[in-house]
């Protein structure tokens, strides 16, 4: 992990631990969730929320002026709303995005699951992806919650992550398998 990603997920496990204990103080994890799910929908989908979060252009005050009024816009929950305004205070805004995986991973373990990352070329339908989260229970021995995304380099098939493994039947990486191996040969 270079420095600064090691820096990242240093702050933002620090923050995802105090506001998960404090959600959890308050009985709110299920809040919690909507909240985490409703800012990773919003990072993805709004280019200039993004550029907030990690513009060092933009003022420690005005950075927390405006992510508490996307965070109340929002109806995100107290706990996020107070814990994004401190993150633009001291110019942490920066690890919002591996806040919201830590703070997935540590709901997930609260409630006896584990996370499967997956990536696919297309969009998986909701068949697939019962069949895949029931094959990899059974695999794990826990309940697995998929988080999917699509990415269409991998031109076919799946990258599937839980926790520290990784399965990849992407077509892209038999293709560069095969490219190695015909280097080898010739």
């Amino acid at each position: 992990m270079s420095e600064p990603a090691s820096i990242s997920a240093g702050i933002a496990k620090r923050y995802a631990t105090a506001i998960f204990e404090i959600a959890e103080e308050n009985k709110n994890l299920d809040g919690l969730e909507t909240s985490i799910n409703d800012l990773s929908a919003a990072l993805a989908d709004s280019a200039d929320l993004s550029d907030l979060i990690n513009s060092p252009l933009i003022s420690r005050d005005e950075q927390q002026a405006a992510i508490t009024a996307v965070a109340q816009k929002m109806n995100l929950s107290p706990v996020m709303q107070k814990s994004l305004a401190l993150m633009a205070q001291k110019r942490r805004l920066f690890a919002v995005p591996q806040l919201i995986a830590v703070l997935r991973d540590m709901l997930a373990e609260a409630r006896g699951e584990v996370v499967a990352e997956v990536t696919s070329a297309k969009a998986l339908t909701k068949t697939q992806s019962d069949k895949l989260a029931k094959t990899l229970a059974e695999r794990v021995g826990k309940d697995v919650t998929i988080n999917a995304t699509v990415d269409e380099s991998i031109i076919g098939g799946l990258v599937v992550k839980v926790g520290s493994k990784m399965i990849d039947s992407s077509i892209r990486s038999k293709l560069n398998s095969l490219q190695n191996a015909m280097k080898e040969v010739g």
